[in-house]
């Protein structure tokens, strides 16, 4: 097919792309040129042991690498943070003051959380678009996918096996993962969040980093070696392969490649579509999560108790806010929508000169989608950042399930007992006063046409916060103790549970439904749109321009070579070099940071910055052991140019050898417009060194146990 044969022609550069490691073999010789000595075959292989058998999908949204025959597990801090938090309280505050098991008896078991192994990924385009046309009706086309996907995954399926189908170039190419999935995963270590979370929120996508960002895990199994539910008599799992930790460090202009699991950009949206990224969606949520942090932080600063229920909720709250603004200024900065227009209209003569013209009108047409989408767009992110912003809206709207089998008497036991544990889980990390506070600041900041007045505002908060069930966490678990089927009647009557029952169906019923009409549109667009960039590319139409050295064009993904699929969560190589990079006029970012940096910034006054006894004992003797650089010096982070994007935190950063000398967990504020757009000059992902993270394991918490299950190179 013509898609599967556009990835083979193309000429393939570093820095920029994200690849799929089954494919890599037409990237050896350009990443063996910038470094490389492996082959594509070490890196991927289902014949034999790879780099892809020590990687993980760690829970709903991150990477993790194993580092150890006995199962160890690398991944970020953040990326850890809700299990080190959901063990943690007053009396165990383990998000203040670490963790580290002394034996693998103390290892703490995380119910909910997976880790999955890729055993193979296999293009199946043709068993899924076979016979499908461009101008069949869209829902027609969607089942005949999601029926042949079905089969597909059927085929596959086995005991602990998840086989996942999944598009590819907006629906182009169609590429089957087959995992193999651990449910026994168990918290090892943690460093305090004074080095885990060193710098907070104000460092947070920021550069230059001292941020100590990995926790430990521990992946078990059966006697067998198979994966198996948390049991008590689970064995370490003996990995296929696990990644060898090198301490020799890195220099400036070095190759390093990062091994992870991306998990969205869109590199080849319209210019329309970025527009609404810059101009509406962007700026709203990021002013509403702003109002959301105030409320929260005050509180957190206020209250121990408070700051670890609303930790990982604030951290979580601000990433995106924090990404958000990056965005819009990096967008902005390079005018990624000017550029995209231009190319669009190389793109509208070429499409005009097609036989047919099956391009011609498929711009218009998504200008057109975009223009009708844009209510809907701004309606949804009032509903998610505004209405069901304090928490106790959505749990009560959880409740229907409850009143549900209530009234049709069906399952009713297991709905009780799934409801009182959520309750339980839910008033673990919940105040009442700071949920109120929260619904007060973001009702009054709806816009204009839908707010209520301040004395409404003021009389609802009063009514949900005095009167309501769902506000006291006694009187929830006491009702929920004696619940007979009739008292569903008191939830329907309850305020909270009264409006998150309408504003939920009002959502659903004329917001919701013509929202997803109008991305289905766009979806089906795209797709043409994307097939069009990838005629336009195969018939060599750019290349005079090219030639003529038209820059704007050239920073176009597809008005340079590269074609890679965007990231949607699944195993990806990007690769690059250790480099720096200059912000601003005048200022030059080096490659790297020490502990000199945590020390001029520490600051006992301010939560973030405040630098552990420990830390600052073996600072002021200099005592690194053997991570110290050959300056002597005790290194923390680094940046690299590196194509990432969220889901890659705690991907394994790894040298030309294949040996781990880092963990990727995050990027620089610059370059966060590179899930639209990389640019070669901005765009860092910043790593953790390996070094820092050992020097902590190892000297600050004294767990040489887990290091002396590592096999190090120096």
């Amino acid at each position: 097919m013509l898609f599967a044969a556009m990835i083979f022609c193309l000429p393939v550069f570093a820095d920029e792309g994200m690849w799929l490691p089954l494919l890599l073999q037409q990237n050896q010789e350009d990443m063996q040129r910038s470094g490389l000595r492996l082959t594509a075959e070490d890196i991927y292989s289902i014949n034999q042991s790879s780099l892809k058998d020590a990687i993980v999908q760690f829970g709903g949204g991150c990477t993790g690498e194993v580092v150890s025959p006995q199962g160890l597990l690398l991944t970020n801090h953040h990326c850890g943070f809700d299990y080190i938090q959901s063990h943690s309280s007053v009396e165990h505050d383990y998000l203040t003051l670490g963790f580290w098991a002394q034996s693998m008896q103390e290892e703490l078991p995380c119910p909910g959380l997976e880790v999955r192994f890729l055993k193979e990924m296999r293009d199946v385009t043709e068993a899924v678009l076979e016979g499908l046309s461009d101008d069949m009706p869209e829902a027609a086309r969607q089942d005949s996918v999601k029926a042949r996907s079905g089969r597909l995954r059927e085929e596959f399926a086995g005991a602990n096996i998840d086989v996942r189908v999944l598009p590819f170039y907006y629906g182009n190419q169609y590429y089957m993962f087959v995992y193999e999935v651990f449910k026994d995963v168990r918290l090892v270590g943690a460093p305090p969040s004074n080095i885990g979370k060193f710098g907070g929120d104000t460092d947070n996508w920021m550069w230059p980093r001292h941020t100590g960002d990995f926790s430990v895990f521990r992946i078990y199994a059966d006697s067998n070696n198979m994966p198996a539910p948390y049991s008590p008599g689970n064995k370490p799992y003996e990995p296929k392969k696990y990644l060898k930790i090198d301490l020799r460090g890195y220099e400036e202009g070095d190759f390093t490649f990062v091994f992870g699991y991306p998990g969205r950009t869109q590199e080849y949206l319209s210019s329309f579509g970025v527009e609404q990224v810059l101009k509406v969606e962007d700026p709203m949520r990021v002013a509403a999560r702003t109002a959301r942090l105030e409320v929260i932080k005050a509180a957190m600063e206020k209250d121990p108790a408070t700051r670890i229920q609303y930790a990982a909720k604030a951290a979580s709250i601000a990433n995106g806010w924090k990404k958000w603004m990056g965005e819009i200024k990096g967008i902005e900065r390079i005018n990624v929508p000017g550029s995209k227009r231009d190319y669009e209209k190389v793109f509208q003569d070429w499409a005009g000169s097609v036989s047919g013209a099956p391009y011609s009108g498929v711009l218009p047409a998504l200008k057109s989608a975009y223009q009708e989408m844009e209510p809907y767009l701004t309606e949804a992110v009032i509903f998610q950042e505004h209405t069901i912003a304090p928490e106790i809206v959505p749990f009560a709207y959880s409740f229907q399930r409850l009143c549900q089998a209530s009234k049709e008497q069906d399952k009713l036991e297991e709905t009780l007992a799934r409801c009182r544990a959520a309750a339980e889980k839910f008033y673990k990390d919940y105040n009442p006063e700071v949920d109120r506070a929260l619904f007060e600041t973001m009702m009054a900041l709806v816009p204009a046409q839908d707010r209520m007045s301040d004395a409404e505002i003021k009389k609802m908060a009063a009514s949900f916060y005095e009167k309501s069930l769902f506000a006291s966490p006694q009187k929830m678990m006491t009702f929920l103790d004696k619940y007979k089927a009739a008292d569903y009647k008191t939830i329907e009557k309850d305020p909270v549970y009264a409006y998150a029952d309408r504003v939920y169906g009002e959502y659903s019923k004329s917001v919701y439904p013509m929202l997803m009409q109008c991305r289905k549109t766009i979806d089906s667009l795209q797709r043409l749109y994307m097939k069009g960039q990838l005629a336009l590319k195969e018939s060599g139409a750019f290349a005079p321009l090219l030639a003529g050295g038209q820059k704007k064009l050239v920073l176009s993904n597809v008005g340079s070579s590269r074609f890679y699929p965007d990231a949607n969560f699944t195993l990806r190589v990007t690769y690059g070099k250790v480099q720096g990079f200059t912000p601003a006029d005048a200022v030059r970012y080096r490659h790297y940071t020490t502990l000199d940096g945590i020390m001029q910034k520490e600051n006992p006054d301010i939560y973030d910055y405040v630098v552990e006894a420990k830390l600052k004992e073996l600072y002021a003797k200099k005592d690194y052991g053997r991570y110290a650089n050959a300056l002597g010096e005790m290194p923390v982070a680094f940046i690299g140019t590196n194509h990432t994007t969220g889901g890659n935190s705690g991907s394994p950063v790894l040298n030309g050898d294949g040996n781990l000398i880092g963990i990727n967990f995050d990027r620089n504020w610059e370059g966060t417009m590179s899930d639209i757009r990389y640019d070669p000059e901005m765009c860092r992902n910043i790593m953790l060194d390996i070094r820092y993270c050992l020097f902590i394991i190892d000297k600050f918490a004294g767990a040489s146990r887990l290091v002396e299950e590592m096999d190090i190179i120096e």
